[in-house]
């Protein structure tokens, strides 16, 4: 059938981890779905990443199953992501370099104009992921000589070496971009942050530190998220007063309905006193000066943005969701954390993931109750969800939803077993 006849089951717009996992459960789950990607090869945000890039969790909480996975950085997660398109035969069910240029519902269903034509589907999953666009802070530029660098386009950190850098964020990826300069001799590293992100103060490598299983514990033991908030905010508080770094913690305690807790930098922790703090934000880059909002001025060769992204949904007609510029704002527009509430038959499965989790699992986890759904053997209510549901706590409000997925010894007792049990160097298996 051709293609402006066809109407599929699902479409689905992106072809990273999370596209490829919404792919391989519709087929199982016996739909007809395709994925268009823009690019031209899977693996999303991961494909155009410097290979410096890693993950901020330890590698058996990313993959899931036999699916092979050989490190941390960016070279490694993308031939974890293309090892999915091997291991379940899914590249006939994906379109590269085929952009979605506007997604409309008719009132009947999903109309795509891409490159090749117009394609049609009932259901949608809009897998493009938040972090689409690098934010570069809108300061007066005035004869400026700095270099400025996004971390998404720091492509050689070797070339930081005996340079004067400053490091402007206050959360991941500033401390990444802190741990490159360390990392390549920067002559002088100077951060510069306007509020500060808890993380966790450790000497472990990130691919360790960044394990999620002692919380999916406290989560299988029955803690309350209160609870979990009182014990983790008291490990913190002991952390950094351990390491001296007391003026680094946040004015607020950390709540994880609503924040995510990142793996602290070794060597960031060890060379702190190598590195100039200053509170504030940056308001000009004047000749070979960065000027602070307090007037201060710091001799710079390269400015290093590590201020994240924004989430880019402009394919959508639909000014609602096409205005959309973070995760929040639309976790905040969807109900039973992935359904629209705007739009009938749509997903979005990025908000699923913004806590924590182990990545691939709870990709899975979402992508076949979602299917299911789909199908009609489950239903995905019209509730919003106030805050973030990590990890097991996603399990348990699928799990009364989707009784086929979750079924006599599957259900919710099942994963809180799997969770105290499971070996933390096993990664979770396929669901």
């Amino acid at each position: 059938m051709a293609d402006n006849e066809r109407v599929l089951d699902v479409a689905i717009i992106g072809a990273g981890l999370a596209g490829l996992v919404h792919l391989h459960y519709a087929n199982q789950a016996g739909l007809d779905a395709l994925v268009l990607e823009r690019q031209g090869g899977v693996g999303g945000l991961w494909r155009l990443l410097p290979a410096w890039q890693d993950i901020q969790i330890c590698l058996v909480d990313w993959t899931v199953g036999d699916l092979p996975i050989d490190g941390p950085a960016q070279p490694h997660i993308l031939s974890n992501i293309e090892s999915w398109v091997d291991r379940f035969d899914l590249s006939g069910g994906i379109r590269l370099n085929c952009p979605v240029h506007l997604a409309r519902h008719t009132g009947t269903c999903w109309e795509l104009d891409t490159p090749s034509g117009t394609l049609r589907a009932r259901h949608l999953v809009a897998a493009t992921g938040g972090h689409n666009n690098p934010i570069i802070p809108d300061a007066v530029r005035s004869n400026s000589s700095v270099r400025e660098l996004h971390s998404s386009a720091l492509a050689h950190p070797a070339e930081l070496a005996g340079q004067d850098v400053v490091v402007v964020g206050g959360g991941a990826s500033a401390f990444d971009l802190l741990d490159q300069c360390l990392e390549h001799h920067a002559r002088r590293i100077q951060w510069v942050y306007r509020g500060l992100r808890w993380f966790t103060p450790t000497t472990k490598p990130k691919a360790i530190a960044g394990s999620i299983r002692p919380y999916a514990k406290m989560q299988a033991s029955g803690l309350s998220v209160e609870q979990q908030n009182t014990l983790i905010n008291a490990d913190l508080r002991g952390r950094y007063a351990k390491y001296g770094i007391q003026d680094l913690q946040p004015a607020q305690s950390i709540d994880m309905r609503h924040e995510q807790l990142i793996p602290g930098r070794a060597r960031m922790l060890a060379n702190l006193p190598r590195i100039e703090r200053y509170p504030g934000t940056v308001q000009k880059l004047e000749g070979n000066e960065v000027v602070l909002d307090d007037g201060t001025r710091l001799r710079a060769d390269t400015v290093l943005w590590g201020t994240g992204y924004t989430t880019d949904l402009s394919y959508f007609e639909d000014q609602r969701i096409a205005g959309i510029r973070s995760i929040a704002q639309l976790a905040a527009r969807c109900a039973c954390v992935f359904r629209s509430l705007d739009l009938p038959d749509l997903y979005f499965p990025g908000t699923g993931l913004d806590g924590v989790g182990a990545t691939s699992f709870m990709y899975s986890i979402g992508a076949r109750t979602i299917m299911s759904h789909i199908r009609g053997t489950a239903q995905l209510d019209m509730e919003p969800v106030s805050h973030k549901l990590n990890h097991l706590e996603l399990i348990r409000h699928l799990a009364s939803r989707d009784p086929g997925s979750f079924g006599p010894g599957t259900g919710w007792e099942h994963f809180r077993n799997l969770a105290a049990k499971l070996p933390d160097e096993a990664p979770y298996p396929f669901p």
